[in-house]
């Protein structure tokens, strides 16, 4: 049995999605001087890096990317890892970045070490939001909210150069 793929965004409406993120972020965060835009890795972090240079194109405020490291199939098993010291984002904005929200238990993981520092807020974007959510957590930035079942699956392909695109399978 082969496994159908179909198309949700190409690599030019990944592109005008994640442009509207960056100005809905802008917009909610305009009097800010910095920004910690982390990036759960690997996909995540690719789209915090291009919210990012969006962001310094349109607005003054200093972005500083962090790179975060959970282990999504077994996140007790590997402590989260964070690219920035801690006191490095005490009393700042986070915005937390991944490619889909589907239970929402990776963006928990991520978000559990920024609980340990007193932040100013907390808000999350992703590029897809599948609202099959288990966990408490909501996308307050949402590029595509997608409503699937259980048994599909999206995938995500963010590169540096080639073929990007957002599937459904």
């Amino acid at each position: 049995m082969t496994e159908t793929k179909t198309l949700i965004l190409n690599a030019d409406q990944i592109r005008q999605k994640t442009d509207r993120i960056a100005y809905q972020i802008y917009e909610n965060n305009f009097e800010e001087k910095e920004i910690i835009m982390a990036g759960i890795a690997p996909k995540g972090y690719i789209l915090a890096q291009r919210l990012a240079k969006k962001l310094e194109e349109i607005a003054k405020i200093k972005i500083t990317l962090v790179e975060i490291t959970v282990n999504k199939d077994n996140p007790l098993q590997d402590e989260v890892k964070l690219s920035i010291k801690p006191k490095e984002f005490s009393g700042k904005v986070v915005i937390l970045v991944d490619d889909v929200l589907n239970s929402g238990k990776t963006l928990v993981y991520g978000l559990a070490p920024f609980l340990n520092v007193p932040v100013k807020r907390i808000t999350t974007a992703v590029l897809v939001d599948r609202n099959h959510n288990r966990y408490p957590i909501k996308a307050d930035f949402v590029g595509l909210s997608l409503a699937t079942t259980l048994q599909e699956h999206i995938s995500v392909e963010l590169a540096k150069s080639g073929k990007e695109a957002v599937y459904l399978m």
